[in-house]
Formats: structure tokens, sequence, C-alpha cells
């Protein structure tokens, strides 16, 4: 691409792309460009102009230079860099609609005369009218009554200027008012994914792990539990249970069979499916997390709710006062003066807003929060509880041994704990694949049909002998499965340091998995911490031996732990601690993890875990280390004492408007001015970052 520099600095440029004009698209594609290159820590596009200010690292000029002259609009890898929306279409829209706005307001004053103004504020009050008419047969009291009481009294009274100015600044609150929550769910939306990489392809009688990016519509696709579904599309084999809660709220599964329709983002949480992808991209996925966020009751916290009951609460006061004012002064312009200000607007627009603020600051932190309601349990919580395994030890352990049994080869038994393994990736399972991948054991399906046994470990069989691979209990108490003859010695003197897998083949053990799961570094740290921060019981549950859990919660300092713990036994106890009046947060990152999650005030589950727990969960934090949970929590109790100020704000200045109106200090065109400036301006401030 050509470019002109027009100034630089140290660490700064500005370019002009040359060319005659840009579209939004194009500059859309050129800023995703430029952010992705590591080198370059800002950037800002204007497509009216061709221009881009970039901000750089020091001694980085060239890398812009070079990153600049190999930009391509026509770069299909670059185009994806771009997500399916983005602000920049929706800034203009409204840059336009004020515009238009603002022309006609003064093109009628200085052009027409004002009987014909008169007649034209007359027909466009017919609107304020209908929405006030269609409140009173729902039988409420809402702030449309408000404006149309006012509207209709200064035209009855000919006095069309008030009329006029007070129709126009609403129009210009209503415009800002849809453009700041519009770029708030925009933004927040742009920063929320599926999270899916890879899909099982079927390709004949076998199945590839491949990147979603290659699969084709048309194409089919196996998704098995604790799985997310990557496309939209049919099922034409396999039934199952499947979470739709992200597209329509429900968490109950639905039952999926031959012929049923699947959207992408939703999750296979029991059964088998295979899947003849319908859609591989479009606007589907981003449309379904705005509905989400835009419609679903998560969205909103108690303080949200009771700002908007108090909101509507409020509109007969207004009404009340509005009369009062006219009975002691007989003065119509100061009792609308008070109709111009209400506090509903403001309540139910800035509080919302830094609800969703909170949310997309979030994002940017690492966590991805499904609503208000879910920040404020973080911010009102006193217990914690957390799974071990992916959680308080790295979420990617790895393969330290490998013991064989009965003669058999290692390699091969890891072979075909990896062909299993991969089937329903978690933590454990994902350091499997690793460990054989790194070892360049590559692996046919060779097995039949396999089957995940929450909690407990996955089954299957070859040439007709049945494989299992899992916990102590699963392969030992659940199967019967025996250690074979000559290696109970070998047994007894496994490392205990290590977590354990176990494989068995025709019943008879046939290797154990030694399960390195170190501890993360910043555990302690985060778990005193989490405690200064008002979290006065810290838990650990986990399934693994006594031993180890003794260990590990001695290590990070935790206040209780349990172990040997099954999935029903994690939402118990967190329902007892409910009986106690205690909130409780949960974090975890495995199918076993599903139930407890569900159960808390407030899910937690880490971004490279099981995708029925990420879609369970309230919140999904980032696998890279645990001090986001001290980000969440200081993020959450600065979202209340935000809300708090705003609604004190909100209440204190209207309310002093209003006295101003009544006592003839404004005017009411000047009082819905102040109204609608105020609650602009709260909002915006109510977008700014916490942190």
């Amino acid at each position: 691409m050509k470019c002109r520099i027009l100034h630089e600095s140290s660490s700064r440029m500005r370019v002009h792309v040359c060319q005659s004009r840009m579209t939004l698209e194009q500059a859309d594609i050129l800023e995703y460009y430029l952010r992705s290159r590591k080198f370059i820590s800002d950037v800002k596009v204007f497509d009216r102009t061709g221009d881009a200010l970039i901000s750089f690292k020091r001694d980085c000029r060239s890398k812009v230079i070079s990153a600049l002259s190999r930009f391509s609009y026509d770069d299909e890898n670059t185009r994806k860099l771009v997500p399916e929306r983005t602000s920049r279409q929706l800034d203009r829209d409204f840059e336009n609609d004020l515009f238009w706005t603002v022309t006609k307001r003064y093109a009628e004053k200085l052009l027409l005369p004002a009987p014909v103004r008169f007649v034209i504020s007359a027909v466009k009050s017919m609107k304020f009218i209908w929405e006030a008419l269609k409140a009173i047969a729902r039988g409420k009291i809402e702030v449309a009554i408000l404006d149309a009481t006012a509207i209709t009294v200064s035209l009855l009274c000919r006095d069309q200027k008030t009329a006029s100015s007070v129709m126009f600044l609403l129009k210009i609150g209503e415009l800002l008012e849809e453009w700041t929550h519009k770029k708030s769910v925009s933004d927040l939306a742009s920063t929320m994914s599926l999270g899916v990489d890879k899909a099982w392809l079927v390709c004949g009688d076998t199945e590839t792990l491949v990147p979603v990016s290659s699969v084709k519509s048309g194409d089919c696709i196996v998704v098995r539990t604790g799985n997310m579904i990557p496309f939209d599309g049919y099922v034409i084999s396999g039934e199952g249970g499947v979470n739709q809660a992200s597209l329509t709220g429900e968490a109950l599964p639905v039952h999926k069979g031959e012929g049923s329709y699947v959207y992408a983002g939703t999750v296979m949480e029991e059964g088998c499916c295979t899947v003849r992808v319908d859609k591989v991209s479009g606007s589907g996925k981003y449309d379904r997390i705005v509905k989400m966020i835009e419609e679903s009751e998560k969205l909103k916290s108690q303080a949200e709710s009771k700002a908007s009951h108090i909101a509507d609460k409020l509109v007969p006061y207004s009404l009340l006062g509005t009369v009062l004012t006219y009975i002691l002064t007989r003065n119509l312009t100061k009792a609308i003066s008070i109709l111009m200000v209400d506090f509903s607007c403001a309540l139910k627009l800035a509080i919302p807003i830094s609800v969703i603020s909170a949310m997309r600051e979030s994002s940017g932190c690492g966590i991805t929060v499904k609503g208000g309601k879910f920040l404020e349990a973080v911010a009102e919580a006193d217990t914690i509880v957390f799974d071990k395994t992916g959680t308080l030890t790295y979420s990617e352990p790895r393969v330290a041994r490998v013991v064989p049994f009965g003669g058999r080869d290692e390699n091969e038994c890891l072979r075909l704990a990896a062909c299993l393994e991969e089937h329903y990736p978690h933590s454990i399972a994902n350091a499997v694949v690793n460990e054989a991948a790194d070892r360049g054991l590559l692996h046919e399906e060779e097995h039949s049909t396999v089957e995940y046994v929450v909690a407990h470990g996955i089954a299957s069989s070859i040439g007709g002998e049945k494989v299992v691979i899992g916990s102590y209990h699963f392969i030992f108490e659940d199967e019967g499965c025996v250690i074979p003859e000559g290696g109970e010695e070998l047994f007894k003197s496994l490392p205990e340091e290590y977590s354990h897998l176990f494989l068995a083949i025709g019943g008879t053990l046939a290797a154990v998995i030694c399960i390195e799961d170190p501890l993360r570094k910043e555990a302690p740290e985060v778990i005193a911490q989490l405690k200064n921060m008002g979290l006065s019981k810290v838990v650990m549950m986990t399934g693994d031996s006594k031993k180890t859990a003794r260990n590990v919660a001695k290590a990070v300092g935790v206040d209780e732990y349990y172990y040997e713990v099954l999935p029903e036994e994690k939402a118990a106890f967190i329902k007892r601690e409910h009986e106690a009046g205690r909130k409780v947060i949960m974090i975890g990152d495995g199918v076993n993890d599903s139930p407890a999650l569900s159960e808390a005030d407030a899910g937690v589950a880490i971004s490279t875990g099981a995708a029925i727990a990420r879609e369970i969960a309230d919140i999904t934090i980032s696998a890279e280390d645990l001090y986001c949970l001290l980000t969440l929590r200081t993020l959450s109790r600065e979202l209340m004492k935000r809300i708090d100020r705003s609604y004190k704000t909100i209440i204190g200045f209207n309310s002093a408007l209003m006295i101003g109106g009544a006592l003839g200090v404004l005017p009411p065109t000047t009082s819905a001015f102040l109204h609608n400036t105020s609650t602009i301006a709260i909002s915006l401030s109510n977008m700014r970052n916490y942190l």
C-alpha cells in the first residue's frame, strides 16, 4: 500500500493513504491489521481524510513502514482480523442523524413563517401524545406522559417556541441515549466470541481434528459431550441434549436428533451428534451475543432493578409536583419546567451503561461476564470455592511418566490413551495428547464409539476388547478391572507426588499415566489477597487423594479442603453454604465442575476448560494466571460504588432542577436542556474504565 508520512515523532506517526476515497470497511481492515502488529501500541484510522494515527514502540519505526508497505485490503488473513461488526458504522450513522436533526431544526426557524412552524410542531407532537396514550392504556404513568403534557400545554398556550424546543431536545436526547447504549453493547459484543479453535471433521470413515477455519458449508463434523457446537447446522445422525442457554437463556438441555437444527455457541451437554454444517460465517453469532446482552434477564443486577423500579415510581410524583406548582403559583411556565425533568431517563440509561462498561472492561482484562447480576454477586460474596486441577494448578499439566503393566509397550499405551482422550479435551486430556504428539506418536481412529462418563473417565472398545481410561474409582471400583499378575509391587510403588490416570484393556490394568500437576506460583498470593478483600472463607475441592489435596491446601493457604469429591458433592456443599446465608463464588474448569458452577451465585470457569463448563459458568477468566480474580473482585466492587454514586447524583441534580423550575429560576427549555445534558454526561462518565 502506498502512503505518505504527514508528520512524526520518536514514537508516533501520522500517515495519509494514497487513494481517492477510503470506505468504512477499508478503514476497519487497516486499523485491525495495524493493531495486530505487536510493535504498534495504538492506532486510529480516519476514513473521511484517509489518515492513520499510529503510536508504536521505540526504535520500531522501520517495522511500521514495512508493515504499511506490505498491507493489502484484499489479503484474506488480514480481512479475518476484523470482527463481524465494528462500531465505526454505528458512529457514522449517529453523526449523520445528529447533523440532519440540527440542520432541519435551524432551517425551519430561519426559512419558515410562524404559522407554518406551529403546524409542523402540532404534527410532530402527535408522536409524543400517542406514546402517552399507549402508556395510559397500559395503566402506567410513565415519562411519556410528562413529555406529552408539557408539549400539549405549550401548544394550547400558543407557545410554539417552547413546544418546538422541547421536542428538539427530546430528539437529541433520544439520539444520544440510543447511541450511548448501542455503542456500549457493540463494544462488549465485539470482545466476546465462541472460543472454538478446532472441530472433528468427518472424512470418509474417519474423523480428523482440523482448525474451524478450514471447515466449509456442507462438511460434516462430530460434536460430543462437553464440546461446543462451532457452526449452525443439521443433525444427520446421533442424538443428545444441547444446552442452549447462550441462545434462549434456558439452561435445561434440549433434545436434538436426526433432522434437528443446532446453533453455533450452544453446547452438547450429553450424547454425540454428527452435524452437517449450514453456516460457517455471517452475523448469526454476533447477533445472538448482542441479543443475550440486551434481552437476558441475567444482565440486570439488583441495583439496576432497584433504580428502574424507583424511576417508574417517581413519575407520578413529578406530575403531582407540576399540578401543585400550578395551583400555588398560577404560572404555567413554572409548572411545565417541572415536567421537563424526570428521574427515569437517567436512572434507566446511566446505571445499565455502567454495568455494560464494567463487562466491556472485564473483557479487556481476559474476563468474560454474562451479566451485571454476577458482577454484583462477586462484589458481595464472602465464600470462594476452588477446584484444584487446572485452577489452583496450571491448566496445562504434563505427563511425567508412563508406567506400563503386563509387559505392554509404553508408547503403545500412551498412543491409545491419546486416541481416546483427544475426543473430550480438558486439562488432563490435553496433557496426554500433547505428550503423544511430542513423542511423535501418530494414531488412527481404531476404536469404536467413545463414551464419556462424567467425573470418572472414558470407555470404548478396540478389536472387541473394552478399553477404559480414568480415575482409580472408575477403573477398579466401577469397572472392576484388576492389576495383572506380578504387577502388585509396581502398582504400590507408583510415585505419590503425581496425579494418576489409569488405562485398562479387557478388564486388566495396562498402564498408569503419571501427571505432573504443578501448583500455580501465584496461587498463594492470590488467595491471601482475596482474604484481604473480604472473602472470609476459601475452600478447595478435588477428586484427588487425601495426601495430594492436603499438600496443595497447605501450600496455597485455603481455610478448608475436601478430597475424592464427586460433582454432586461440590454442588451440595455450595447449597449448604447458601442455606447458611453465605454468597458463594465457584472456580472450576471441567465437566465435573458444571453442577457446582451452576449452583453458585457466580460460577467462574477457566477459559481453557471444558466447553460445557464455560457455557454454564457466569464468568470466564483467562487461563494465564489467577490475578484476574483480584481484578474481577476489584472491578465488581468499583461498579457497585459507581452505581451508588450515580444514583445519588441523578436524584440530587434532577431534584434541584425541579426546585429551580418551581421557583421560576429555570424556564422549561433550560430545564429540559440541563436534564438531557446531565443524563448524557452521567452516561458518558459511566462509560469510563474503572481501573
